[in-house]
C-alpha cells in the first residue's frame, strides 16, 4: 500500500496494491502495519457502510469534534464516488481549504481524513457503496457538519446535487469570523 500525500496536511490517499490473473482479482483493504505511519497509536473501532442509489446524491460534509474526534478511512467498494476533505483545523496550514479524488471499485484508492477534517462525497455511478473505516465511535453529542455548497470553501462537485438530506441540507454556512473544529 502506497500512502500518497494530498494539498491538505494529513489527508492522504492510500493506495492499494492489486494482484488479477483469470480468476478475478485480488487487494488488501486494511493492513494496519501499512497504515501505521498514518495511524500512529489510533485504532479502528467502528466500520461503516453506506449504499447511495442516485447519481449525483450528496452525502455530507461530516465530522466529529472534540472529545470524540475521529480519523476516517473510505473506501469505494462499488461504483464511483467523489470524496472530499475540507480542513476545519484553525492552526492547520491548509485550514478552510479542500481536496476530492475519484474513488472507484476499480481504482482500489481509499482516502485518509484525520480529525477536524470535514468528509463528504457524490455519487458519480448509480448503486455506489462506501465502507469508512472510524477511529472514534459515532457520538451524537460531537457530531458536526457545514453546508456542500459554502462558498467560502467554493467545492468543484462534478454533478448537479440530485439529492441531499434535509440534516445535510441544513448545516450552517461558514463565515469569516469561523474558528475552526475543536479537537
Amino acid at each position: 500500500m502506497n500512502l500518497l500525500p494530498t494539498k491538505i496536511a494529513g489527508v492522504q490517499v492510500a493506495e492499494t496494491i492489486r494482484i488479477a490473473d483469470q480468476r478475478g482479482a485480488f487487494a488488501r483493504f486494511f493492513c494496519e502495519n501499512e497504515l501505521a505511519p498514518v495511524l500512529g497509536e489510533r485504532h479502528i473501532v467502528q466500520i461503516n457502510h453506506s449504499r447511495t442509489s442516485q447519481p449525483g446524491a450528496l452525502r455530507g460534509m461530516h465530522y466529529q469534534h472534540a472529545p470524540h474526534a475521529e480519523m476516517k478511512m473510505v473506501r469505494c467498494i462499488k461504483g464511483r464516488v467523489w470524496d472530499v476533505a475540507v480542513d476545519l483545523r484553525r492552526d492547520s496550514p491548509t485550514f478552510l481549504q479542500w481536496h476530492g479524488v475519484e474513488l472507484s471499485a476499480e481504482n482500489d484508492l481509499m482516502m485518509v481524513i484525520p480529525e477536524g477534517c470535514a468528509h463528504g462525497f457524490q455519487v458519480l455511478e448509480a448503486e455506489s457503496e462506501l465502507l469508512y473505516l472510524h477511529t472514534a465511535r459515532y457520538t451524537p453529542t460531537c457530531e458536526g457538519g457545514m453546508r456542500h455548497d459554502d462558498p467560502l470553501i467554493d467545492i468543484a462537485w462534478p454533478l448537479a446535487v440530485t439529492d441531499i438530506s434535509d440534516r445535510d441540507r441544513s448545516h450552517p454556512l461558514l463565515d469569516e469570523h469561523y474558528s475552526g473544529v475543536k479537537l
